[in-house]
């Protein structure tokens, strides 16, 4: 069976609690004062997981960086999900909150935006088969653990993608920093698909034709635009807020009947 290395103790013990992949090994640094890469190894040896203690430069070997925090693991692949597998989940009248990501090749801005995405409730995450970082153990390492806890799955085509999700009854927004609408001023509340570009170009401009809004986030100062996973985090959060505030007003009328 192919594995992987994961490293750092957020994504060795995110895993752990995901459960969504084998573990053959887990290594810890010897000497190493470490409470929590320690803590995260006897709860691994707990599962009757296989530890090894290894010198630190060893692990650095094994896992291919020095961030590796003490602790590293061997693990099966990322379990991606299908494309159908998120699409059947959709119920447009629960209002549910996706993410696409057009051409995110940086592996810490795809991380950086998993991690947002699991914090604000994203439903599943939609990447591009190709020009797209792939969720590697260093993606894991940026999100912090989050890409354990994610649906995410590759798609062969983003427009195909796309008009997919709009018959399953979903808006798509996509992120533009030419756009005059404000995303202050747009209504996150709906069944919704937020696309966000790349670090340079943006989304693509036949995915931008498919979207049903350009929104952009307003700006003062002399740089013109933030990056990817500042973007999103941005974006993601102004949903996150406005739906909630329904959410916590309709519950304060249910309450009060």
């Amino acid at each position: 069976m192919k594995t992987e290395i994961l490293y750092g103790i957020h994504p060795v013990s995110e895993a752990l609690k995901a459960g969504r992949r084998k573990f053959f090994e887990v290594y810890l640094a010897q000497h190493k004062d470490s409470k929590r890469a320690e803590k995260t190894a006897t709860i691994a040896k707990s599962l009757n997981i296989p530890l090894k203690k290894v010198k630190a430069f060893e692990l650095s070997s094994i896992t291919g960086t020095d961030r590796h925090q003490g602790i590293g693991a061997r693990v099966s692949p990322y379990p991606l999900a299908e494309p159908t597998d998120i699409y059947d989940n959709i119920k447009a009248d629960e209002d549910p909150f996706l993410l696409l990501l057009d051409s995110i090749v940086d592996p810490h801005n795809l991380g950086a935006l998993i991690r947002t995405a699991l914090c604000v409730g994203i439903e599943g995450i939609l990447i591009p088969k190709d020009r797209s970082a792939s969720p590697t153990p260093a993606v894991s390492s940026a999100s912090a653990g989050a890409l354990e806890h994610i649906r995410l799955a590759l798609v062969t085509n983003m427009v195909t993608a796309i008009k997919a999700l709009k018959k399953k009854g979903l808006w798509i927004a996509g992120m533009d920093k030419t756009s005059q609408k404000s995303i202050f001023s747009f209504d996150f509340f709906c069944p919704l698909a937020i696309v966000i570009g790349g670090e340079e170009k943006g989304i693509r401009a036949l995915v931008k034709k498919h979207c049903d809004f350009l929104i952009s986030i307003p700006q003062k100062g002399k740089i013109n635009s933030l990056n990817a996973s500042a973007a999103g985090a941005v974006v993601m959060y102004e949903a996150f807020r406005q739906r909630n505030i329904y959410n916590y007003g309709k519950k304060q009328q249910d309450n009060n009947k």
